[in-house]
C-alpha cells in the first residue's frame, strides 16, 4: 500500500534532481551528485519503497517524453534501472510501463535509441527471471565460482602517486578496504540466494530465516545451494519459452531441501532479515601507476588468476608459458625473424641463423645449418582470432575508412566480430587525476594495441573498458615562459569538461567528485565513516562503472620531433589532449651579434614556418603554407565548446605583427586559431623551441627545431601495411586485410550517455 509521505517525499527529491540538470537547483556547487545517491540511499534502507519510486519515475519519464524533455530522458532511466536492481518484487504493470518507454526510444537517434535497446533487453530478462540481473551482477563483480554464468569483472583503480597526495590515496583505500571486509565471497553468495528465494517464493510461501541459516552452515554447503540457485536461474534464461511456474518449482525444492536439513534448527535460528539485502560493491583493486607496464601487467594477471570457466582449462598451458616480456620496440621487428616457444611455424630451422658455439669453424656451422632440425618448440594451430574479425573487434570496431562527418563518434557498442568470440572477462580501467594522467593512459594503451597486434593474447578473452573521474586538489600555477608567449589559459581537467558538457548525468554525478575526493580526504574520520552505507565516493564509482557504458571515442595524436643534435635520431610519441611549444632563450654567438647599433625595438618570437591541411566542413581537406613571427603556440585536440565538436587539432598561435608608426617601429601580439588534421612547423631560425605532452612536466623535449603532427595510427593497420608492403611491390593504399582495418587510434572513455545530441 502506498505511503502519501514517502511518495511526497521521492516526488520532491526526483524534481530536485531535474533542477540540478538544469542548473536551477539552489544547493552549493560542491554538494552536486548528492541527490541521486540519496535517493538510491533510500531505496537501500527500505528496499519495499522500490516499486513507489519506479511508478514516480515512470510518470515523469513519460512527462519528459510528451513535453520534449529530452534532457531528463537518460538521467531518470539509469535512475529507474539501478533502482529495479536494487529493490525486489516490481509489480508486472510497471514493468510493461516501462518496456513500453524504452521501445519508443528506438525512433529516437542515438545515443537514446541505444540506451533504449540494451534497457528494453535487461527488461524482458528481468520480467522473466526475477531477480536475474542483480543475481549476474554479484556473480560477475565479485568473480564467484560459478559453472552456469562463468563471468569476471573487476575494476582496476590506478592513481599517479606523483599527481595525487599520499592523503587522498589513503582515503581512497580506506574506503576500499571498508567495502571489502563486509562483504566476502561467502556474504555475496548469501546475497544471491536470498535475492532469488525472495523474488520468487514470496508469492508462494513464507521465505523465513534463509540468511541465517546458511550463515550457520560451511562455506562447502552455502556454495552448493549458490550453483544450483544460479543453474536454475540461467537455465531459465537459456530457456525463454520455458514454463515460469517451472522456474519457481525449481528453486522450491531447493529452499525445501534446505529447509529440510535444517528442520531441528528452524526455531533456534534468528528472525528473517528486514532490512533488504545490500548490493555488494563491485570488486576494485588500488594501484599507484609507477611501472609504464603496469596496466597490461595487472591485465596478464588478472586472466592467469582461478578462474570458474572451462574455458581456462584449454587456455592454461599457454598463460603458463606466458611470460612478461615486451613483444618488440616498434613494427620494424616484423621484418626480423622472430623467435619464441610459442609459435605458429612449422620450427624447421633450415634458415635460422645458427645461435650454437660462434668458436665453431665454418665447416661445422655450415653442415649444421644445412641439416633440417625441428626447433623446441610448441606447433600453435591458426585459430580464427588472427582473422579478419578478430582484428576489427580490438580495435574499437569503427571500420576503415574515415567517417564522411567530422564531429567526434561517440555512443557507439564496438562492433562483435563474424565469428563472435566468446569473452568470459571483463576489465574496468579506472584512472583518477587530471589531463596528465589521461596522457598516461593513453601512451599505456597505445603500448597495449600494438602489443595485441603483434601477439593476440588479451583481446580475444578480455574486454577492455575505460573510466575517468577527474580530482584536483589545488590549482597548478602558471609555467614560466618567455615574455610575450602564449599564456597558460587552460584548465587541468579539459576532457572531464568536455565529457560534462556532451553529458550532462556525467558533469552531475563525476565531475563533482573532482574537489570533493580531496575534501573528504582532508576531513576527520569518525565512527560512521567505516560503516558501508556512508560510502560515497565508492558508491559514486560504483554506480558509474555499472551504468556508464556508452563510450566517446578520442582521437588520440602521434608528434615527431627534431632536434639541433643532428647526431640525434628524431624521437616520436603521442598525445591525447594538448602539446605546447614553448621558446627557448636565444644566446647567439659572437660571429651571429651585428656589428652595427642594436635596433630602437627588439620584436620577440622567432619565425615559423607552418604546413598543414586546413580542414573545411566539406570533409575536403586543403593544403596550406604559414610563415610567421610567433613567440609559441599551443595545439588543443580537445574541442573547447560544444557548437564546433570535429574532430581536429586546435592551433593556437601567438603572432608577433610588427607596426610602424611615426614614433618608430613596435609591435603587437594577436592571437590566431588554425584548424588542421595534422601540421608540420619549423624554426627558420637557429631558435630552439620546448614542446610539453599532455601538460606533463615529465614528458619535456628540448633543443627542439621542428615537429610532425599527425593522427596516430591503429597498430593492427600499421602491421598489416607493412606486410602488405613485404609481399607487393606496388604501393597500394590499403589493399588485403588493411582495407577493413580501422585506421585512427581511438580511446574510448565509458559515460552514462556517450554525446547527447
Amino acid at each position: 500500500m502506498d505511503n502519501p509521505e514517502v511518495e511526497s517525499d521521492f516526488l520532491r527529491s526526483v524534481h530536485a534532481l531535474l533542477r540540478e540538470l538544469d542548473g536551477h537547483h539552489p544547493a552549493f556547487q560542491s554538494e552536486r551528485g548528492m541527490l541521486r545517491w540519496t535517493l538510491h540511499k533510500k531505496i537501500d534502507r527500505n528496499p519495499s519503497n522500490g516499486a513507489l519510486l519506479i511508478k514516480i519515475l515512470v510518470k515523469e519519464l513519460e512527462r519528459a517524453e510528451r513535453c520534449n524533455y529530452r534532457q531528463y530522458i537518460i538521467p531518470l532511466l539509469h535512475t529507474l534501472m539501478y533502482t529495479l536492481i536494487k529493490a525486489p518484487c516490481i509489480p508486472d504493470d510497471l514493468y510493461e510501463r516501462v518496456y513500453d518507454f524504452c521501445k519508443k526510444l528506438l525512433t529516437l537517434p542515438k545515443p537514446y535509441c541505444t540506451i533504449g535497446l540494451d534497457y528494453a533487453r535487461q527488461l524482458k530478462l528481468e520480467r522473466t527471471i526475477p531477480g536475474a540481473l542483480y543475481q549476474r551482477m554479484v556473480s560477475a563483480e565479485q568473480s564467484l565460482k560459478n559453472d552456469s554464468f562463468p563471468y569476471q569483472e573487476k575494476v582496476f583503480m590506478f592513481v599517479d602517486p606523483e599527481l595525487l597526495s599520499e592523503a587522498v590515496c589513503r582515503a581512497l583505500i580506506d574506503e576500499i578496504k571498508a567495502a571489502q571486509m563486509s562483504q566476502c565471497m561467502k556474504s555475496c553468495m548469501l546475497c544471491v540466494i536470498e535475492r532469488a528465494f525472495q523474488t520468487v517464493l514470496k508469492e508462494h510461501g513464507h521465505v523465513k530465516n534463509v540468511h541465517s541459516i546458511l550463515q550457520a552452515k560451511p562455506l562447502d554447503v552455502t556454495e552448493h545451494y549458490f550453483q544450483q540457485v544460479m543453474a536454475a536461474i540461467e537455465h531459465a534464461g537459456r530457456d525463454m519459452s520455458a514454463e515460469y511456474n517451472q522456474y519457481v518449482e525449481e528453486l522450491g525444492k531447493i529452499y525445501s531441501t534446505l529447509m529440510s536439513t535444517t528442520e531441528k534448527d528452524v526455531e533456534k535460528t534468528g528472525v528473517e532479515r528486514s532490512s533488504g539485502i545490500p548490493l555488494p560493491n563491485p570488486n576494485i583493486s588500488f594501484h599507484l601507476w609507477r611501472d609504464e607496464d603496469q596496466l597490461w601487467k595487472e591485465l596478464v594477471l588478472f586472466l592467469r588468476s582461478p578462474s570458474q570457466s572451462c574455458e581456462q582449462d584449454s587456455l592454461s598451458p599457454e598463460l603458463d608459458i606466458f611470460e612478461f616480456q615486451d613483444m618488440g620496440p616498434d613494427f620494424d621487428c616484423c621484418e626480423q625473424t622472430r623467435f619464441s616457444v610459442l609459435s605458429n611455424d612449422s620450427g624447421i630451422e633450415r634458415d635460422l641463423p645458427n645461435l650454437g658455439d660462434e668458436n665453431q669453424s665454418s665447416c661445422t656451422a655450415e653442415a649444421e645449418h644445412t641439416r633440417l632440425q625441428r626447433k623446441g618448440c610448441m606447433k600453435k594451430k591458426g585459430s580464427p582470432l588472427d582473422s579478419l574479425a578478430f582484428l576489427q573487434s580490438g580495435s574499437n570496431g569503427q571500420g576503415a575508412k574515415p567517417a564522411g562527418k567530422l564531429h567526434r563518434k561517440s555512443g557507439g557498442s564496438v562492433m562483435e566480430p563474424v565469428a563472435q568470440l566468446k569473452r568470459l572477462h571483463t576489465a574496468r580501467v579506472l584512472v583518477l587525476g587530471d589531463d596528465r594522467i589521461l596522457g598516461r593512459l593513453a601512451q599505456a594503451y597505445y603500448s597495449l594495441r600494438k602489443r595485441e597486434s603483434r601477439r593476440a593474447f588479451l583481446t580475444p578473452r578480455l574486454k577492455v573498458q575505460f573510466y575517468y573521474v577527474p580530482v584536483v586538489e589545488e590549482q597548478p600555477t602558471s609555467s614560466p615562459t618567455e615574455e610575450g608567449a602564449l599564456p597558460d589559459q587552460t584548465e587541468p581537467c579539459e576532457l572531464a569538461a568536455y565529457l560534462g558538457r556532451a553529458d550532462p548525468w556525467y558533469e552531475s554525478n563525476i565531475n563533482t567528485l573532482c574537489h570533493m575526493i580531496p575534501k573528504l580526504a582532508t576531513m576527520p574520520s569518525s565512527p560512521s565513516k567505516s560503516t558501508v552505507s556512508e560510502l560515497f565516493i565508492l558508491d559514486v564509482i560504483a554506480y558509474y562503472v555499472r551504468l556508464g557504458l556508452q563510450p566517446v571515442f578520442f582521437q588520440v595524436y602521434a608528434v615527431k620531433l627534431f632536434f639541433s643534435n643532428t647526431d640525434l635520431e628524431p624521437v616520436e610519441d603521442i598525445f591525447l589532449i594538448e602539446l605546447s611549444l614553448m621558446l627557448e632563450e636565444f644566446n647567439p654567438s659572437r660571429d651571429t651579434l651585428p656589428t652595427k647599433k642594436k635596433l630602437a625595438v627588439e620584436v620577440p618570437g622567432a619565425d615559423l614556418t607552418l604546413m598543414y591541411k586546413k580542414v573545411l566542413l566539406s570533409n575536403r581537406e586543403k593544403e596550406e603554407t604559414l610563415s610567421l613571427r610567433s613567440t609559441g603556440l599551443v595545439i588543443k585536440a580537445i574541442p573547447s565548446n560544444e557548437t564546433e565538436d570535429l574532430v581536429c587539432l586546435n592551433v593556437n598561435t601567438t603572432e608577433v605583427v610588427k607596426i610602424s608608426n611615426l614614433s618608430g617601429r613596435s609591435y603587437s601580439l594577436v592571437t590566431n586559431t588554425i584548424r588542421t588534421r595534422s601540421i608540420k612547423i619549423r624554426s627558420t631560425e637557429q631558435r630552439t623551441f620546448t614542446v610539453c605532452l599532455d601538460k606533463d612536466s615529465r614528458r619535456l623535449y628540448k633543443n627542439v627545431t621542428s615537429i610532425e603532427v599527425f593522427p596516430c595510427l591503429e597498430p593492427s593497420y600499421c602491421l598489416q601495411k607493412t606486410r602488405t608492403r613485404r609481399s607487393s611491390l606496388e604501393e597500394e593504399e590499403d589493399v588485403g586485410l588493411a582495407k577493413y582495418l580501422p585506421k585512427s587510434l581511438l580511446l574510448p572513455i565509458n559515460t552514462f550517455a556517450g554525446i547527447v545530441q
